[in-house]
C-alpha cells in the first residue's frame, strides 16, 4: 500500500525538483492534475453524496442490501479453511519478532488460494466478494497485521484490481492466473519527492518503438520487495502520437534494471515487505500497459474507490479483538474491592470500544455490500470507511492501551516471559498507526471527500469562483446557479426529522427506540448542507483553503454516515433474528456518543482556532520560536530531509527476494 504523504510531509525545499528529477508545477498546476484524474460524473446515486447536500436517502440502504446464498456459501468454506490455516500455521509472535513472514506461510496461502481471493473463478481465483474478501482479511490480519498488509496491497490496490476494470482481455488471460496462484503483486506511486501531488511525478515512461523505457524512482512499496509483478505510475513525455501523461503499467519486477535498493523497517507492521524500488532503463511492451497514456491516475483513484474498503476491515478484526481483551480483562482485574468494568471510568471505555467496533462493522458491511451489488457510487462511503474506520480503531486501541495499564505498555514478549498472558496490546496500537496514513492519510481524505461532497456546487457555480472564466461564464454560471439554489434551498428548512412518527420501523415493540436517531441524522444532514452553503457563500474561491473547517464537515458527515449504517444493521440483525435485541442497544448507544461528538464538530465549524493557528505557523517557520527549542540535542543523524533520487543506474545490492 503505497502511502501518500500527509500535508506535513509536503516537500521541505532541501531538495530541489533537479535532484530528484521532480517537475516543478505551481500550486493551481497541481490541483487541475488532480482534478481531471477524479471522475467527473455521477451516473449512480449516491447515500453519502445526497447526506452531505442534506437529503437523507434512507432508501439507498435500507433494507440492508444482502449477498446472494451462493456467495455465502462459497465465502464461509473460505473462511473456515482460512481460520484452520491461521490457528495452525501462523505464528503472529514470530512474525514480530523476526520482522518477517515464513516462506512456508506464504506457500501455504497460496495453495488456499488467498492470493486470488478477488479474482474470478474463470482466471483461477476465488471468486470472492468484497464483504467476504473483507471478512478473511478481518481474521487473517487479527493473527498477522503483516500478513494482511501483504493480501490487501496484492488484491486491493495491486495488478488484479486495476486489470478487473481497466484491463484488456489479453492482460486478464495473461496475468490474473499467475496472480490467483502463484504472483504476489505490488502498487508503485509513491516517490521520495512525491505523495499526495502527483502532478510533480518523476518517474518516466519513454516511448521507443514498442515499449516504454522506465526511469525513476518509487518509495514505500509494499510487496515491492517480494513482489513479482508490479502496478507502476510513470509520466510518458508528450510527442507526435502519444497524448502523454501519467499512465499505468503492468512491470515484471525481475527485468533488467530493476534494483529494490531497501527494505525499509516501520514502528509496526514488522513483517511488512516494503522497499524502495529503482528503475533504470526498464524495457516495458506497450502492450503491458494500463488503459490510455494519461489514464493513470483516474485508474489509481477508480481502483482505490473499493481497494480502500479493505484497510477499515482490517479496523474492524482489531476494534473485535480489543473488546474480546477489554471484556476478559476487565472482568478479572480487581481494584478497591470490584472488577475494574464496574469502575465508571474504565466501564465509559469500555462502551466506547463495544459501540463503536459495532458501528465501523456496519460501515465496512454496508459499503462493502453496496459495492458488490453495483447499483450506487460509493466512492464517497468508501473513503469515510476508510477515514472513520483508521481513526476511531486508533483511538479504540489507545483506550485498550490504557484499561490493560502498564501491561497495556507492556510487550507480549516481557509479559511472557514473567509468567503472565502474552497480549499484544502495545504492539496493535504501533500496528494500527500507519492506518492513519495508508491509502490517503487522514489529511488527504478530508480533502478527498469535501471535494466529492461539494461537487455539486461547484458543477453549477464553479465558474463563478473561477479567475480564468469569462465574464460570459460568469454570467452563465451565475444563472444556472440560481436555479439551483432556488430549488434546492428551500429543501433544507424542514424534512422528516421534524416529524414525530418518521422512520417508526425503527422503534419495533420491545426494542430501543432508533428512529429518533435517524430523525437526528436527517436533521443534521440538512443543517450541515446549509452550513456548508453558507461557507462557500463567505469564502467561494477561498473555500478550497480551509482545511479545518472542511475537515470538521467531512467529519461531521462520516459521523451521519455511521449513525445510519448502525441503525440499518441493527434493524437487520433484528429481522433475521441475530442478536436484534442487543444490536439495537449498540446502535443506541453508538448514536448517543456520537451525536455528542457532530455537536462538538458543529460548534468548532465557526468557533476555532484556524486563523490564529496559520499565524503561529507563519511565525514558526520564520525562526520566531527556534528559543522554545533551546534546551535539547536533537538524536537525528545526518542526512538530507528527502533522499536523492536523481534517475540514473543503481548503486546498492538488490535485496528483491520472490516467494518461490
Amino acid at each position: 500500500m503505497s502511502a501518500p504523504s500527509t500535508p506535513q510531509d509536503a516537500p521541505k525545499v532541501t531538495v530541489s525538483p533537479e535532484a530528484t528529477g521532480a517537475p516543478k508545477v505551481t500550486e493551481r498546476e497541481a490541483r487541475q492534475v488532480a482534478e481531471a484524474a477524479r471522475e467527473q460524473s455521477w451516473r449512480k446515486p449516491s447515500f453519502a453524496k445526497e447526506l452531505f447536500l442534506g437529503r437523507f436517502r434512507l432508501d439507498l440502504i435500507h433494507p440492508h442490501p444482502l449477498p446472494a446464498s451462493e456467495d455465502v456459501q462459497r465465502g464461509e468454506e473460505f473462511l473456515a479453511k482460512l481460520r484452520d490455516f491461521c490457528e495452525t500455521k501462523i505464528d503472529g509472535a514470530l512474525i514480530e519478532r523476526q520482522a518477517r513472514i515464513p516462506d512456508e506461510v506464504i506457500e501455504g496461502l497460496k495453495e488456499l488460494g488467498a492470493l486470488g481471493m478477488k479474482i474470478d473463478t474463470k482466471y483461477g481465483g476465488l471468486g470472492l466478494t468484497q464483504v467476504y474478501y473483507n471478512k478473511a482479511l478481518a481474521l487473517v490480519g487479527s493473527v498477522s497485521p503483516a500478513i494482511g498488509a501483504l493480501l490487501s496491497a496484492h488484491q486491493s490496490i495491486g495488478v488484479p484490481q486495476p486489470l478487473k476494470i481497466f484491463g484488456t482481455q489479453e492482460q486478464k488471460e495473461k496475468f490474473l492466473p499467475r496472480l490467483a496462484r502463484t504472483d504476489i503483486s505490488a502498487f508503485l506511486l509513491t516517490e521520495p519527492d512525491v505523495g499526495s501531488d502527483p502532478a510533480r511525478l518523476a518517474t518516466t515512461a519513454v516511448p521507443d518503438g514498442d515499449d516504454y523505457v522506465l526511469d525513476g524512482v518509487k518509495l514505500w512499496t509494499t510487496n515491492g520487495v517480494v513482489a513479482d509483478l508490479l502496478v507502476v505510475m510513470a509520466r510518458v513525455p508528450k510527442s507526435e502520437g502519444h497524448k502523454g501523461g501519467i499512465t499505468a503499467f503492468v512491470v515484471e519486477a525481475g527485468d533488467a534494471g530493476i534494483t529494490v535498493e531497501n527494505r525499509n523497517s516501520f514502528m509496526g507492521l514488522r513483517g511488512i515487505e516494503n522497499g524502495v524500488t529503482r528503475f533504470h532503463q526498464v524495457r516495458v511492451p506497450a502492450a503491458n500497459r494500463i488503459g490510455p497514456e494519461g489514464a493513470g491516475l483516474k485508474i489509481a483513484l477508480t481502483t482505490l474507490n473499493t481497494g480502500r474498503l479493505s484497510l477499515p476491515a482490517m479496523c474492524v478484526g482489531a476494534g473485535k479483538w480489543c473488546l474480546k481483551i477489554a471484556r476478559e480483562w476487565s472482568a478479572v482485574r480487581e481494584q478497591w474491592g470490584k472488577p475494574v468494568a464496574r469502575h465508571e471510568a474504565v466501564g465509559a471505555k469500555i462502551s466506547f470500544i463495544a459501540a463503536t467496533t459495532f458501528a465501523m462493522e456496519a460501515v465496512v458491511d454496508l459499503a462493502s455490500q453496496m459495492a458488490d451489488e453495483d447499483r450506487n457510487d460509493i466512492r464517497i462511503e468508501a473513503a469515510l470507511a476508510k477515514l472513520y474506520g483508521s481513526e476511531m480503531s486508533w483511538l479504540i486501541a489507545d483506550e485498550l492501551v490504557q484499561i490493560r495499564g502498564g501491561r497495556g505498555f507492556e510487550t507480549a514478549e516481557s509479559l511472557a516471559a514473567r509468567g503472565e498472558r502474552a497480549v499484544p496490546t502495545e504492539q496493535l496500537l504501533r500496528d494500527l498507526r500507519i492506518n492513519r496514513i495508508f491509502e490517503g492519510s487522514t489529511e488527504i481524505m478530508h480533502l478527498l471527500i469535501a471535494r466529492e461532497a461539494v461537487d455539486a456546487h461547484l458543477s453549477v457555480a464553479g465558474d463563478i469562483i473561477d479567475p480564468d472564466k469569462s465574464l460570459g461564464d460568469k454570467a452563465r454560471a451565475g444563472a444556472a446557479a440560481t436555479a439551483f439554489y432556488a430549488r434546492w434551498l428551500p429543501r433544507l428548512v424542514a424534512g422528516p426529522g421534524q416529524l414525530p412518527r418518521s422512520y417508526a420501523e425503527f422503534h419495533p415493540r420491545g426494542h430501543t427506540d432508533l428512529s429518533l436517531h435517524l430523525r437526528y441524522v436527517e436533521r443534521t444532514s440538512r443543517k450541515l448542507a446549509r452550513s456548508t452553503f453558507y461557507a462557500m457563500s463567505r469564502w467561494q474561491g477561498r473555500m478550497e483553503t480551509k482545511q479545518g473547517f472542511l475537515g470538521r464537515v467531512v467529519d461531521i458527515g462520516a459521523e451521519l454516515f455511521a449513525m445510519s449504517a448502525a441503525c440499518v444493521r441493527a434493524e437487520l440483525l433484528r429481522r433475521t433474528g441475530e442478536h436484534g435485541r442487543e444490536a439495537y442497544r449498540l446502535a443506541d448507544a453508538f448514536c448517543r456518543q456520537s451525536r455528542i461528538r457532530v455537536e462538538e464538530l458543529f460548534g468548532r465549524l465557526w468557533t476555532n482556532t484556524d486563523d490564529l493557528d496559520r499565524s503561529v505557523v507563519k511565525d514558526v517557520l520564520a525562526g520566531s520560536y527556534t528559543w522554545l527549542e533551546e534546551g535539547v540535542l536533537d538524536p537525528s543523524g545526518d542526512g538530507p530531509w528527502i533522499a536523492d533520487a536523481t534517475p540514473g543506474p543503481s548503486m546498492r545490492e538488490n535485496v528483491h527476494r520472490p516467494y518461490r
